[in-house]
């Protein structure tokens, strides 16, 4: 075992009950595996520090593995207090020389401590699942900022944030947007996501979704995985969607769309995924029928206005780990799960391995990229570049044994030629 580096997390004797949690994902992760092979080779991130904020889970531990791999000083803190799983924080700092700054259930002002403590890493690129250190860097640490040489981001909520900085012209370094890759938006956000929200509400709940009314609020392409998932178990699925195109899309997979005030007095569970705030608010809560139950599978802990719940309660109990019981005064119960949390990786495990092996394949990809072309880029936030989705996309097929055509000469002559076939 190698000697402990700075660091504050929960127990580092759990540390080996972590490293055999993080070797058990390295199997289902070959994507990275194969990236992290190259990347020991080639040492793209030889003298470069990497503070990154992100969910600190076994997952999360193979890509701090990758970029040390590649010659990073790389520094972890959670992006999420209740996200952390504490033995895999304990393996990365005592067993593989990471430092991490998480703790399972941290107070707001431990959470803050610990995105300074990456800050004070003095980073060279950024990892953000959320923007909270991006934020930092920008507000109270700004004399940070010209170290900073780009930045790679996780979630919607993220990237939201960071594209109204990018509009206000105060972004002071670029950033690829890693949730808008293609391979993203299809293999995680639809695939990942729809399955994983799904277990955490079972499991915090045990509850029959056949029969039920599901309200899916957003039809993003977490919003539509989710709305599939819970058809596929018998749900009746309402869609809320703000956005013209998207809640059109949604009635033409056949699902219910309407406005959250009509669907509050329908739904048996209710779920959001938008991205944005106050989705679900005090007037939904009022209409909504006796034990519904209310999630969140969005990044950010304000798409339900949690504070008009509590206000409206005259008791609060907990019946299950992960549910609280709002009773009001009209003798209705509501129920919301993980405090309005990331449902998913509060009450369940997250994505699945397979899942975080592509997201994390783009992360590190991504931050390669940015390392090379530091010089040429912008203030701005970029999408993933093609030739990235392309490579992941071949390594993952490669993974799962699947071989594809490829275009021969004279199919290639034929889609460059206009005058061909006229």
């Amino acid at each position: 075992m190698s000697t402990p580096v700075t660091h504050h997390v929960e127990d580092l004797a759990l540390a080996g009950a972590g490293a055999r949690r993080v070797e058990w994902a390295d199997q289902e992760m070959p994507v990275l595996r194969e990236i992290r092979t190259r990347f020991e080779q080639e040492q793209p991130f030889k003298g470069l520090r990497i503070s990154a904020c992100l969910d600190v889970t076994a997952e999360t531990a193979n890509l701090m593995r990758t970029l040390k791999a590649g010659g990073a000083d790389a520094m972890l803190c959670a992006s999420n207090p209740l996200s952390t799983q504490d033995d895999v924080a304990a393996a990365l700092v005592a067993e593989y020389g990471i430092p991490v700054f998480a703790i399972n259930g941290a107070d707001d002002d431990t959470y803050y401590r610990h995105i300074m403590a990456v800050a004070d890493h003095r980073p060279h690129v950024t990892m953000d699942d959320g923007a909270d250190l991006v934020g930092v860097l920008h507000t109270t640490r700004r004399e940070l900022l010209g170290s900073v040489l780009a930045g790679t981001a996780e979630t919607t909520a993220g990237v939201l944030r960071l594209r109204a900085m990018e509009g206000d012209a105060v972004l002071r370094f670029p950033i690829i947007a890693v949730t808008e890759a293609q391979t993203t938006q299809l293999f995680d956000n639809r695939y990942g996501t729809g399955q994983s929200v799904i277990d955490g509400i079972l499991r915090a709940t045990n509850v029959l979704l056949a029969g039920s009314t599901f309200v899916v609020a957003g039809y993003g392409w977490c919003g539509r995985g989710l709305a599939e998932r819970a058809r596929g178990m018998g749900a009746h699925v309402i869609v809320l969607e703000v956005d013209a195109m998207r809640a059109l899309q949604a009635a033409l997979d056949g699902f219910r769309v309407m406005t959250a005030e009509q669907a509050a007095p329908l739904g048996d569970v209710f779920c959001t995924a938008t991205g944005t705030k106050n989705v679900l608010r005090g007037e939904h809560f009022d209409a909504m029928k006796d034990a519904a139950m209310i999630a969140n599978a969005g990044h950010v802990t304000v798409e339900i206005d949690v504070p008009a719940l509590r206000a409206r309660a005259v008791a609060v109990t907990q019946p299950r780990p992960f549910v609280e019981q709002f009773t009001l005064a009209s003798g209705r119960t509501l129920m919301l799960l993980a405090e309005g949390r990331l449902v998913n990786l509060v009450a369940a495990e997250g994505h699945p391995v397979a899942v975080m092996d592509v997201r994390f394949a783009n992360q590190a990809l991504a931050a390669e990229y940015v390392v090379k072309h530091a010089d040429t880029l912008e203030m701005k936030v970029y999408v993933v570049p093609p030739v990235i989705d392309v490579e992941i996309a071949r390594l993952k097929l490669a993974s799962l044994g699947v071989e594809i055509d490829v275009v021969s000469a004279e199919q290639e002559r034929f889609r460059q030629s206009w005058t061909e076939g006229i």
